[in-house]
């Protein structure tokens, strides 16, 4: 009796934490996508509006006005905020801020809509989602521990970084271009090893604690970040320009 009952507590466990994780997993994806859309339109409605477009330019040089370098610079704040501020931030914080992010990076963002052409743009857009979901199901259902994987992943985006400093200079397209195809093998990783990692969190938590719903906005920026330097890096050798 005793070992049924271990037996059936452990398979009950087991269940509960699957179950939990399938909800946490779900409530990480909604929010990012809730990102991506907040972030598309924030785009769309720039590159629309030539007097908002304007504020982000100086007339006068044709580089980046005041407002734009704020709107270019803002995101990384934010994403540093949200990192070391998580244990003080609460979850209702960690959300709004979470939002202000998806609508500046939409903001910078704009300008692609007046470089490329909005074909290249969709195809781009398509290809991304497509990868971005192979790898998304692939980390979430492989018994593989991509712990080492994502360890190398992490490496090579330490790489890229700062390959693309030392490019601001150098202004190399060579260089540019193994930049890009490398961030595209990176953040293709990196979305398989996220999910995974996401997944674990998920089956050792608390549904519906405060700690929980900041966990689902820091895993939503994650993937929201995956996914967006991906469409990048693609779009660099999809990209039409006008």
């Amino acid at each position: 009796m005793l070992t049924k009952n271990n037996s059936f507590n452990y398979t009950a466990t087991g269940k509960k934490e699957v179950s939990v994780a399938k909800a946490f997993i779900a409530n990480v994806f909604t929010w990012m996508f809730l990102a991506l859309v907040i972030t598309a339109a924030t785009a769309y409605f720039f590159s629309s509006d030539p007097s908002l477009i304007g504020s982000l330019i100086n007339s006068q040089t044709g580089g980046m006005s005041i407002l734009g370098w704020i709107v270019m610079l803002a995101p990384f704040g934010f994403v540093l905020i949200m990192s070391f501020g998580f244990n003080k931030l609460s979850a209702g914080i960690l959300s709004l801020l979470f939002i202000a992010f998806a609508i500046l990076l939409g903001m910078s963002l704009s300008f692609i809509l007046l470089v490329y052409t909005q074909s290249s743009i969709a195809l781009t857009f398509v290809v991304t989602a497509s990868m971005f979901g192979i790898m998304a199901v692939t980390g979430y259902t492989t018994k593989i521990d991509l712990t080492k994987f994502g360890s190398l992943m992490m490496m090579g985006l330490i790489g890229i970084i700062i390959a693309s400093l030392l490019n601001f200079f150098m202004k190399s397209s060579t260089l540019e271009y193994i930049i890009s195809f490398i961030g595209v093998l990176v953040f293709t990783g990196l979305t398989a090893y996220d999910v995974q990692k996401l997944k674990r969190i998920g089956g050792g938590i608390e549904f519906g604690s405060e700690t929980t719903r900041k966990l689902t906005i820091m895993g939503a920026l994650t993937l929201y970040l995956d996914f967006i330097n991906l469409f990048l890096f693609l779009l660099r050798f999809l990209g039409n320009r006008k």
